[in-house]
């Protein structure tokens, strides 16, 4: 299947579990993962209608947006991996939105690097995995208390990673605690879910998933099969 094919089947899907859920597909918008990919795979995604971009890496994106330039202003790119402090001032160049504030530390320095508002959603690592980033769920309302003293944070929302499990269904406690936390704490955007997981977490309430292996296939050189693939 090419990619047009995989975004339009990705998107039935997100559609389908929304329709479970008693919600519109409208309320779901659907971010391809193009880490590992070419400039000629995004451009792909883009004639098929894909309009949400996101990078685990900036030295990745860097490296190809010069051959995208004609469609960056048709494009919203995320950061969903993991940022370093001493990156803050060339990713805000470069994206429209940082998906992956695990700290407060990291939402100041955005804040103090940026010139005018700066979209954010704050990583929640609901699982506990010691390898994961984000913050614990218990630590969020005080952390966004804190954060929403930045003049320039734009916080849009929260995002998080379930496990890797055997079954999509076994993600589903971690999707809906996000959501939960989310209602508590006033924020309806929710990023979470990918490829393997994204239809459990749209009946969940995401707003937002990320998804790659789904859309672009398996990584080059990647040897990761597993449900929750990007």
């Amino acid at each position: 299947m090419s990619i047009a094919d995989n975004v339009r089947s990705v998107e039935e899907r997100i559609a389908a579990a929304a329709q479970r859920a008693g919600r519109a597909a409208s309320e779901v918008t659907l971010v391809a993962v193009t880490k590992g990919m070419d400039a000629a795979s995004v451009r792909e995604a883009f004639q098929a209608g894909v309009r949400q971009l996101g990078e685990n890496r900036l030295q990745e994106a860097e490296g190809k947006l010069p051959a995208l330039q004609d469609i960056r202003a048709a494009t919203t790119w995320h950061m969903i991996g993991h940022l370093q402090t001493n990156k803050v001032k060339s990713s805000i160049q470069v994206f429209d939105i940082i998906q992956s504030v695990d700290s407060v530390r990291l939402g100041e320095a955005l804040d103090k690097r940026a010139d005018g508002p700066v979209r954010v959603f704050l990583e929640v690592n609901v699982s506990g995995e010691a390898s994961r980033s984000g913050f614990r769920p218990g630590e969020v309302a005080a952390a966004l208390e804190e954060m929403r003293r930045c003049r320039h944070l734009d916080i849009r929302g929260l995002m998080t990673i379930a496990p890797m499990v055997d079954e999509p269904e076994q993600a589903r406690p971690v999707f809906r605690e996000l959501r939960q936390l989310g209602k508590r704490l006033g924020l309806s955007e929710l990023s979470m879910g990918m490829t393997g997981d994204f239809e459990v977490a749209v009946e969940e309430g995401a707003t937002m998933v990320r998804v790659g292996t789904a859309i672009f296939g398996p990584r080059p050189g990647s040897r990761d099969s597993s449900l929750r693939s990007e």
